[in-house]
C-alpha cells in the first residue's frame, strides 16, 4: 500500500508533516536547553535539538552537512561539552544561577531579533517551490579538495592549535599568571 501525497484530513505534504516534527522538536528543545536548572539535562536536550536540525538538512537536501552535522556536533562538540561539565561540576553550586537573572534583557533582546528575522523572511524574493536539490557527494569532495585546499588545511591548522592552547591553558599551574 502506498501513501497518498498528502494528508487526507490536514491537507499538506508528509514531508512538510515531517518538516513540520522536526522543527517543532527543534523549537522545544531549544527552550529546553536555555530553560533548564539541570545543566546536564540541558546538555542532552541540545543534542536531541543538533539531531533534528540534522533531520532538517536531510529534508532541505544536504545529507553531507547532515552526517557532519551528526558527526561533529552530536558525536564531538556535545559529547565534549557534557563530558566537560560533568568532570567539573561541583555539588554545592548556587541554588540561583547568575543567567536566571537575566531574564528580561534576554527576553527583549529575544523579541528584538524575532523581528528582525520576520522583517528579513518577509522582504526576501523566495524562489517557487519546485524539486530540492541534492547534493553530489563525490562532485562535492573533489571541489573541497581541489579548488579549496589552502582554506581547508588553513581551517584544519587553526582547529589545531585552539585545541593545543586549550590544553596548554588547562594544564598552566594555578599560581602563574
Amino acid at each position: 500500500m502506498t501513501l497518498p501525497a498528502t494528508i487526507p484530513l490536514l491537507g499538506f505534504a508528509w514531508d512538510d508533516l515531517l518538516f513540520m516534527t522536526l522543527a517543532g522538536i527543534m523549537i522545544l528543545c531549544a527552550l529546553a536547553v536555555v530553560g533548564m536548572r539541570d545543566i546536564i539535562r540541558s546538555g542532552l536536550a541540545m543534542i536531541i535539538c543538533f539531531a533534528a536540525l540534522a533531520g532538517l538538512y536531510v529534508l532541505a537536501g544536504a545529507p553531507v552537512v547532515a552526517a557532519a552535522q551528526v558527526l561533529v556536533y552530536i558525536g564531538a562538540i556535545s559529547v565534549l561539552v557534557l563530558f566537560a561539565i560533568m568532570l567539573t561540576q561541583t555539588k554545592d553550586a548556587p541554588r540561583a544561577l547568575v543567567f536566571q537573572t537575566q531574564v528580561v534583557p534576554a527576553g527583549i533582546a529575544s523579541a528584538v531579533l524575532a523581528v528582525l528575522i520576520a522583517i528579513t523572511v518577509a522582504a526576501t524574493d523566495w524562489p517557487t517551490a519546485g524539486a530540492r536539490l541534492w547534493t553530489n557527494t563525490t562532485e562535492l569532495a573533489k571541489t573541497l579538495f581541489a579548488d579549496f585546499t589552502l582554506p581547508f588545511e588553513v581551517v584544519s591548522v587553526l582547529l589545531l592549535s585552539a585545541v593545543i592552547g586549550g590544553v596548554f591553558l588547562a594544564k598552566r599551574e594555578r599560581g602563574a599568571d
